[in-house]
């Protein structure tokens, strides 16, 4: 293990050496960060002589925790199929599935079952919609994702269906809590979790009774926690419970990359820290092995500017390199057409390959230009968090069968497949089947048996046909449940696909057929490696229902990515674009009037420059069409808080001459590099440019300072966010940015 510490450098190894009591490790982007948690996660089994089974490493993602895994595996000299879980290696996953663990063994004390489904986005929303549909909400008047937001929100917070009742302050507040109430009964006699729950419910079991939280608290004795800028309340609550004994917590994080506000997450958790553990030892990770020391200075002057953050100073033994460049373009056309020039360019200038290229943008929105562009350029790309693998439908059937099979209580999972394919099986007879389970308290296959006997269900008038078809789905269902216990679960899955008529339906569909049917056997992939484990297909679906999709979506080589900022967190790449570098687009228009949603949006420019290795492009245009309409751009102001000279600019020649004819060659409305700007947010159409005899008869204010209120007769009240020479920038609540003409537009200070 010596020679294994000489692989780190010197804040590395303080960090793994580091082992008893609360430890902090700061890890600016690209430090290493990983590998430092890793090697100490290693070091406390190898050299500490700490039993795996008291050590617990919790990260995010499915593809972090895997590759943790892979490399504590090689650094214990433990065999690449050593399964998880087993007395040879730590506890190593994300939350949710680490509490996934936990509940399986305890969650008979809160009256579920062992055997739990989890109810994936899709599944919530079914659930919701009839939850609404039986209070007689209308979805016209409130969204059931709105509902299902807010209900998440309050589980993050720890707050569940009869705690949120308590705390009624608005109508939206009060429809919320009826909904809430009801999923939460829907889900309780379904014995189905979301993945809200899964946390909120582990929780709630160790507050309720102290010996099982005593009892993981000896467990896991050691924590290591990834991330953990990113961790929501319950997860902060979760975390301080199994490390109240011992206090042997180590979490690893960057605060300039909390960039998850919008989810639950809260920065305070890693920068209060200190209160919570005042004897925590800190150590910072600020050499960089990513990027650039051009590129890591450029990304510092920007994040530089909050004020709450961690103060450490990136550096890397890499050359300066290459300068960034920041292109302007005329509009999304323009500015993706540059990004095809350029990656044409430097694939050849420097033997690159597709994959070496990431287009990031603010919004999926600004997807659809880009996106036109390359299959103009027949260059092949990918957008990353598109369509889901696992929320495919003839995947999520399949799914739908298995879940069923292990849990026959699970409405969800009834109502997608019991007339998949089509047996005839109408919504009347779906609803007499639930009623009669509700109303007799039956298992949904014994209300079928119910409604089928010849005196009981006599009074529902089922038609011997419809008899016939429900005693066949349910001989069906009871055959995949008896067979589940000697089948291995790729054979299991093969069953399911078979037997219940899927496989001969795609294969009548032709072409579609064909690709859905490949889908379905990549879902075979998966399964093959539960094979060999017990109770496998309980933690099959468990993957499935727990695994982020983005991570598969990566591993398609040869394909430039596309994706949002928020998805390119953890991840580098050669060169990199940044579409869209403008007020309302980067940073996001609702942040303008609010800073702590200001600093998150510094956040995510900041991890956006530093996914960069070797070369970062930051474009911004001058008019953009989105969202329905056409507006004028203004550059974004984490351009201008990078110093120049970290820059080389460029200029598109489509907007160097454009509205040239417009204005002739009148000095006063010229922009840089002569060419002139297009004018029609700036109120100019009262003014004919070209006959200097006529002045504008009515004089306006023209002394702002950036951060005036002001107010516009037609717009509404704004911020002043910046100005240029002759012109202002105003965030507007109603419009987002508009760029004003000083003394023509209409502002008023107020």
């Amino acid at each position: 293990m010596t020679k294994i510490l000489e692989q780190l450098n010197e804040k590395q190894r303080e960090a793994v050496l580091q082992t008893e009591g609360p430890v902090l490790i700061l890890a600016g982007a690209g430090s290493g960060k990983t590998r430092a948690l890793t090697f100490r996660v290693a070091y406390l089994v190898k050299e500490k002589k700490i039993p795996p089974k008291n050590v617990l490493a919790v990260t995010f993602t499915n593809k972090a925790a895997g590759e943790m895994m892979d490399r504590v595996k090689e650094l214990l000299g433990l065999p690449y199929s050593t399964p998880p879980f087993s007395q040879y290696i730590p506890h190593i996953g994300t939350f949710h599935s680490i509490c996934v663990r936990i509940l399986r063994k305890e969650i008979e004390k809160i009256g579920y079952k062992k055997n739990f489904v989890i109810y994936d986005d899709q599944d919530q929303l079914a659930v919701m919609k009839r939850v609404m549909k039986d209070l007689e909400i209308s979805k016209d008047q409130i969204k059931p994702q709105a509902i299902l937001g807010a209900m998440s929100d309050a589980k993050n917070k720890l707050v569940d269906a009869r705690q949120f009742e308590e705390q009624i302050g608005s109508f939206f507040e009060e429809q919320v809590s009826k909904c809430f109430l009801r999923y939460a009964r829907e889900l309780k006699a379904a014995d189905a979790l979301d993945f809200d729950d899964i946390i909120l419910l582990t929780v709630k079991i160790f507050q309720k009774y102290p010996d099982i939280l005593k009892k993981y608290q000896q467990l896991f004795r050691y924590i290591m926690v990834d991330e953990y800028q990113d961790t929501n309340h319950a997860q902060y609550i979760l975390l301080k419970l199994l490390a109240e004994q011992h206090k042997n917590i180590c979490v690893v994080g960057d605060d300039w990359q909390s960039i998850y506000g919008w989810r639950g997450a809260d920065v305070q958790n890693i920068l209060d820290f200190e209160k919570d553990y005042p004897d925590a030892k800190i150590v910072l990770l600020e050499q960089n092995y990513r990027s650039t020391q051009n590129i890591l200075d450029a990304a510092h002057q920007v994040i530089s500017k909050n004020v709450n953050r961690k103060e450490k100073k990136l550096w890397t033994q890499n050359d300066k390199g290459n300068l960034l460049t920041l292109f302007e373009a005329h509009d999304e056309k323009d500015e993706a057409r540059f990004v095809i020039e350029q990656i044409e360019e430097l694939r050849k200038e420097h033997d690159l390959g597709f994959d070496d290229f990431a287009v990031l943008y603010r919004t999926n929105a600004q997807s659809r230009a880009l996106e036109e562009a390359f299959l103009k350029a027949d260059i092949p790309y990918k957008i990353i968090g598109g369509v889901k693998f696992y929320q495919r439908k003839e995947v999520k059937d399949i799914l739908a069968y298995l879940y069923f099979t292990q849990n026959p209580l699970d409405r969800a999972s009834f109502e997608r497949i019991v007339n998949v394919p089509a047996r005839g099986i109408g919504a009347k007879t779906i609803e007499k089947i639930l009623h009669v389970a509700t109303e007799k308290k039956l298992g949904i296959l014994d209300a079928i048996e119910f409604l089928c006997d010849e005196e009981k269900g006599a009074e529902f008038g089922l038609a011997k046909s419809k008899k016939k078809v429900l005693r066949q789905f349910r001989a069906l269902i009871q055959g995949l449940s008896a067979a589940a216990s000697d089948l291995t679960v790729s054979n299991l899955v093969e069953k399911a696909y078979r037997d219940s008529g899927y496989e001969a339906m795609l294969a009548r569909s032709g072409e579609e057929g064909l690709i859905r049917h490949e889908n379905v056997k990549e879902l075979l992939t998966v399964a093959k490696k539960y094979d060999d484990q017990a109770d496998g297909i309980l933690s099959f679906l468990e993957e499935v229902a727990l695994v982020s999709q983005a991570d598969s979506d990566l591993n398609q080589k040869e394909m430039v990515p596309l994706m949002t900022l928020h998805s390119a967190k953890g991840l580098e790449y050669k060169m990199i674009f940044i579409v869209g570098m403008e007020e309302g687009l980067l940073p996001h228009s609702r942040a303008v009037l609010n800073e702590r949603e200001m600093e998150e949006e510094r956040r995510l420019c900041y991890v956006g420059i530093t996914r960069a290795k070797q070369k970062a492009h930051l474009i911004y245009t001058n008019s953009r069409s989105i969202y329905g309409s056409t507006q004028i751009s203004v550059k974004s102001r984490f351009v201008d808080e990078i110093d120049n000279e970290l820059f080389e600019e460029k200029y598109s020649e489509v907007t160097e001459s454009v509205f040239f004819d417009d204005f002739g060659d009148n000095d006063k409305f010229r922009g840089k590099k002569g060419f002139i700007k297009k004018t029609v947010d700036l109120e100019f159409s009262t003014i004919d440019v070209n006959d200097d005899k006529k002045e504008k008869e009515t004089k306006h204010e023209t002394d702002f300072r950036d951060g005036d209120s002001v107010e516009h007769p037609e717009f509404g009240r704004g911020i002043v966010v910046s100005q240029e020479d002759g012109s202002v920038n105003v965030a507007f609540r109603k419009v987002g940015v508009k760029k004003l003409a000083k003394g023509i537009a209409p502002l008023k200070k107020i």
